[in-house]
């Protein structure tokens, strides 16, 4: 995987343009939360949920232009019968997508696509508190037997040099110690590309979401041939 930061600079000046405080909301993700189907829900269909924030919902989108509607497609054309499951919330922090998780998983859900932490990178929250969320989301789900994708997301640097790598590692560390499959950086060949962004330049158009679900399709076509590939 390319290193992240080498072309993250256009996207850097635009986070760091927002001027969101660590005590205050990002306005930039804050909507009403995303349709949690990507797909008319179906009887005893296991499902694939994709855990996450606005980046996830498809915010400024129709709900087909989202990653998790793109995957279902070629889910589909692979010939696999799941169910993929857009459980973005636009706002979402770590804390946020932990608090419901639980009811975002049920009986039916065989892997969970976790894509959380760009808020928390924008409002400067505790890294600690980012490592403890995740690693509880990847811990509950597991023990349901739910095979975990963890996708990482990067923080602007405005908080710092080693908050910046302090975050990039909480995903990182997690993904070796937990032996998850790993995406290093959700938005890898859309950050900072203009045609690949919406005007506010944070979130992705629908070719720049179908550029996430190609990224996630490559782990995740393999993670459906062998789901135990976690244990």
């Amino acid at each position: 995987m390319r290193e992240p930061l080498a072309k993250l600079g256009a996207l850097i000046v635009l986070l760091c343009a927002i001027g969101c405080s660590p005590r205050e909301p990002d306005t930039a993700f804050t909507e009403s939360p995303a349709s949690l189907s990507a797909a008319p829900a179906e009887t005893n269909v296991p499902r694939i949920v994709c855990l996450g924030d606005s980046l996830t919902a498809g915010l400024g989108l129709s709900p087909d232009q989202a990653y998790p509607a793109v995957l279902q497609g070629f889910v589909r054309d692979a010939g696999h019968p799941h169910q993929v499951v857009n459980a973005g919330v636009s706002g979402d922090t770590s804390a946020g997508g932990l608090r419901r998780l639980d009811w975002s998983l049920d009986e039916r859900t065989r892997v969970l696509i976790v894509a959380l932490g760009a808020n928390d990178g924008l409002r400067g929250l505790p890294v600690p508190e980012l490592r403890r969320n995740l690693h509880e989301i990847v811990r509950r789900a597991e023990s349901r037997g739910v095979s975990v994708m963890l996708a990482g997301m990067e923080a602007p640097p405005n908080f710092g040099p080693t908050y910046v790598r302090d975050f990039r590692d909480a995903y990182a560390d997690l993904a070796r110690t937990e032996e998850v499959t790993f995406v290093p950086f959700l938005l890898d060949g859309v950050a900072g590309v203009s045609r690949l962004n919406q005007s506010d330049g944070i979130h992705p158009t629908a070719e720049g979401q179908r550029l996430i679900a190609d990224l996630i399709w490559r782990e995740l076509e393999p993670l459906l041939e062998h789901p135990h590939r976690n244990d």
